[in-house]
């Protein structure tokens, strides 16, 4: 597995609708194993705390206590540099569903682990009204 999260997860029905319709992509088993466990909820429902597919997140590395700040995105949309970052790399299926307070753990290509606290959500789509995106 790629990814580890500690803490339940919860997803907008409209982002397990596009995950599981994600064309011609075979998930990531992290990411997969999300859509058969995670909560799902609508989009107006969803707390303000959990991040959802396009939230800006800023992330405490547990280790280092560095901050970055990223947005979950499709991977059409992924630019990294930008700190946008792909739900199908193992940094983004680990951030997903996760909820304030909670920390990511995952694998990088080198297979070194990494851990970061999600410690605020900076922007998330549905608290501002966007129940489309």
């Amino acid at each position: 597995m790629h990814a580890t999260i500690h803490g339940e997860r919860t997803l907008t029905e409209l982002d397990f609708a596009r995950l599981s319709k994600l064309p011609g992509r075979e998930l990531p088993p992290a990411l997969a194993a999300l859509l058969t466990s995670a909560e799902v909820t609508g989009s107006r429902a969803v707390p303000g705390d959990v991040v959802t597919m396009y939230s800006r997140v800023e992330l405490v590395d547990v280790q280092t206590a560095r901050r970055q700040t990223l947005t979950v995105c499709y991977p059409r949309d992924a630019e990294p540099t930008a700190g946008f970052i792909s739900v199908l790399s193992p940094v983004g299926s680990s951030l997903l569903g996760l909820k304030v307070g909670d920390v990511a753990k995952w694998l990088t290509p080198n297979g070194d682990t990494c851990a970061a606290q999600v410690v605020a959500i900076l922007f998330q789509p549905e608290a501002s009204g966007d129940y489309q995106t």
